[in-house]
């Protein structure tokens, strides 16, 4: 058995019929596999059930501890079963990207089974020109983005004849699930440790609330912060770094969301980023941010809702260790960034961007590592549900300022082409958490010259995902025309004829 860290359950805590804390990734493959078959599910589950040694969290069951006096365990589960984990499904016809998103957008409002491990995949069939998508979903309390991607990377090959891998051990693993009342005493003994973990945990944490999501809600924590951080924030060279980021603006992402979800995805060209970062001396995240920055800023001024302050967003940063490489479940901070949405040239935001970001940078130097585990060591296990719960209803309610507006991801994945069973993978497109005060999430994936969109929304706070993507497009464009004139013609070009393929 493994306990879940804090952080871990509080993916977990927070669920409640309309917060799930799951992440999927959607792979398009080429409809045949190596050996000729048509990708299905029987060949997903053959190739999960040859590689399933190699894949933990796919066998981990939940064990929770009898009144939540203790976060709960991971068990490997002896009855795996994989008819009921991996699926099929066939869109109708035509199968176009709105008909795929729509479905992935009813899969995804669905919570996972607590009583099994907690992922679940889904082959859909039906997709125009007859290509096959893959749908996995998993816990966020099993993984985080850089985890998820070692795990995807289990199951997919750099090569289209597969890879050889190592046996599995001579006995099955397996555990039996541990009863009520050996949880019970075990948690019992821990019991004495948890004000001990919280008095260790106070000098990294209270100094730092200011950059905990959650807590940017709660009215005071933001005071008590500062009070405590006086004379900590310094640089290296003895300088005082720059102080914490604005409040958000209340916008239509800032309330409670549904138990529904929109989904929408593109892919844009990477050439494009890597020329404006050759060219203007930024970072390909920066690009992004920009984007996406401008591509918000478009919709909210069209709905004429444009809020004259910047947008803040969070970004999540891993801070997992080299040799934390296979341990699976979170190791995650987050960067709390104001977005110049407010800014109506396009030029003028990406140089703000590259500001912000670069202070931002500077700041989260001087966060810990694990500055989110640390405040959650200040809660109770049996009271981590309802304080996550109460927290998220004072983000969403509208008499306090909200924490953030909306969550940037940009995740690096593979240079080269994959293959799931010998299929090739054409887009590889992200489908993360939205949450109560933020019901809006822009992940990006990187994935050969190409950045693959997805971006999630509640269906009622934030119902026009496809026309956010088209925002997405169009602010590239106008990018591109900063890019000296042969270069921009050329990559122009480029991206013209990309677009009527």
């Amino acid at each position: 058995m493994r306990q879940l860290t804090s952080l871990d359950a509080q993916f977990l805590a927070i669920e409640d019929g309309r917060n799930h804390a799951h992440v999927s990734v959607i792979g398009i493959y080429e409809p045949e596999t190596a050996a000729g078959r048509r990708l299905d599910a029987d060949v997903l589950r053959g190739l999960v059930q040859d590689r399933l040694h190699l894949l933990p969290p796919f066998r981990w069951r939940l064990a929770s501890v009898p009144f939540g006096i203790d976060h709960p365990y991971w068990v490997d589960d002896r009855s795996f079963d994989p008819e009921f984990h991996i699926r099929e499904l066939a869109l109708p016809a035509p199968g176009d990207d709105h008909q795929l998103a729509e479905q992935v957008g009813r899969l995804h409002s669905r919570p996972l089974d607590r009583g099994r491990p907690l992922w679940e995949m889904y082959v859909i069939h039906g997709l125009e020109s007859g290509r096959v998508a893959m749908m996995a979903k998993t816990h966020h309390a099993a993984i985080d983005g850089v985890s998820g991607a070692e795990l995807l990377g289990v199951l997919l090959d750099t090569s289209a004849e597969g890879r050889e891998l190592p046996p599995p051990p001579a006995q099955r693993p397996g555990e039996r699930l541990p009863s009520d009342v050996a949880l019970f005493g075990r948690s019992l003994l821990r019991l004495p440790l948890q004000p001990l973990r919280a008095l260790r945990s106070a000098p990294r944490a209270l100094p730092n609330l200011e950059h905990v999501p959650t807590l940017r809600a709660v009215p005071g924590a933001g005071r008590l912060a500062a009070t405590k951080a006086r004379g900590i924030a310094r640089r290296d060279d003895g300088g005082r770094l720059e102080g914490p980021t604005p409040r958000a603006p209340r916008t239509r992402f800032n309330g409670r969301i549904s138990p529904h979800r929109r989904f929408a995805f593109a892919t844009l060209p990477l050439d494009d980023v890597k020329a404006l970062k050759g060219v203007l001396g930024v970072t390909v995240n920066d690009v992004v941010l920009a984007v996406c920055a401008g591509a918000l800023r478009r919709r909210l001024t069209a709905a004429d809702e444009l809020p004259s302050e910047p947008l803040v967003a969070m970004v999540p940063v891993s801070v997992r260790a080299p040799e934390e490489q296979g341990t699976f479940g979170n190791r995650i901070s987050v960067m709390i960034v104001p977005l110049p949405t407010n800014e109506p040239d396009p030029r003028r935001r990406l140089e703000r961007v590259h500001e912000v970001m670069r202070a931002a940078k500077e700041r989260h130097q001087a966060v810990p590592a694990t500055l989110l585990q640390d405040t959650n060591q200040f809660v109770p296990p049996a009271l981590l549900a309802r304080a996550s719960r109460v927290v998220g209803s004072l983000a969403a309610h509208p008499r306090f300022a909200p924490p953030l507006n909306v969550v940037i991801s940009n995740v690096p994945g593979s240079p080269a082409p994959l293959f799931l069973a010998g299929a090739r993978q054409q887009a590889q497109y992200p489908v993360s958490v939205i949450m109560d005060g933020a019901a809006l999430n822009i992940t990006v994936l990187s994935y050969r010259d190409g950045l693959d969109f997805g971006v999630v929304g509640d269906r009622e706070l934030a119902p026009d995902v496809w026309e956010l993507i088209e925002d997405l497009r169009l602010e590239l464009a106008d990018l591109r025309e900063l890019l000296p004139t042969p270069l921009a013609a050329a990559r122009r070009g480029t991206a013209e004829k990309e677009a009527t393929k």
